[in-house]
């Protein structure tokens, strides 16, 4: 890929055209390397070194470039000097052939903060298991941020982008969601579920949707005096609590 498309990468438009998206840093180029022995389509990834990391060893065809090229390429400030050009997986988006036995789907509805989705997909890949849906509107999940936030569990969770909220009747038949009126997350039948809701950040899954498809609501009871949970925050209690009542 020439430098100049590389530097477009940085927008999603052009990620979606290109096919492709950056990781940068050694741990997230560490990450990706562990993924491709698993994953042999992320073999096509391309590494974009400086001099400083003229040795790394790596399976990926690699090129050396200058200091300021590296600062051209890169997302960062402080670019450490290597990143990597990694092909986007192909999507299955909305097909039932994607539903695998025993795997159980979070859909993130209209997420918008690359932090909360790095963050959750890193919660994901620890316990394994689960399948990261995203609605239309939801954030880039190849945008930099995320990337960076997700510390490579974006290359071991399997995701899909564009999922409308409403075909989710057509693939899961035990939906559950999150409800300050419903029943703790330590009841029976929480964990039979297929597919957990967890809204906006501000303005969660809209309720007319929830009874369409029949979701049963559960809630994280709690002490203080405040509204609300962080999302990741959320997503985390809520996947533990199913690792931990199997």
């Amino acid at each position: 890929m020439k430098l100049n498309d590389i530097r477009k990468l940085h927008q999603k438009k052009y990620r979606q055209a290109l096919g492709h998206y950056l990781v940068e840093g050694e741990h997230l180029v560490l990450e990706l390397q562990k993924a491709a022995t698993r994953q042999p389509a992320l073999m096509n990834a391309e590494l974009y070194v400086t001099a400083a990391y003229e040795h790394w060893q790596s399976a990926f065809t690699t090129h050396l470039v200058s200091d300021r090229q590296m600062a051209q390429l890169a997302d960062t400030q402080s670019p450490q000097g290597i990143l990597a050009v990694v092909p986007m997986p192909k999507q299955e988006n909305n097909s039932e052939s994607a539903t695998v036995p025993g795997e159980k789907a979070v859909y993130l509805h209209e997420v918008q903060d690359p932090g909360n989705l790095g963050t959750i997909l890193r919660t994901l890949a620890w316990f394994g298991g689960f399948r990261c849906l995203l609605s239309p509107g939801s954030v880039d999940p190849y945008n930099p941020k995320v990337v960076r936030a997700s510390m490579g569990a974006i290359f071991h969770v399997p995701m899909e982008t564009d999922v409308p909220l409403d075909s989710l009747g057509n693939r899961y038949t035990r939906i559950a969601c999150l409800d300050l009126d419903g029943n703790p997350l330590t009841a029976e039948g929480f964990g039979d579920h297929d597919c957990f809701l967890f809204g906006n950040e501000a303005r969660g899954v809209p309720k007319e949707a929830l009874k369409q498809l029949g979701a049963r609501p559960y809630t994280i009871q709690g002490r203080g005096e405040i509204e609300s949970l962080n999302l990741a925050s959320a997503v985390n209690m809520c996947t533990y609590e199913l690792m931990r009542s199997q």
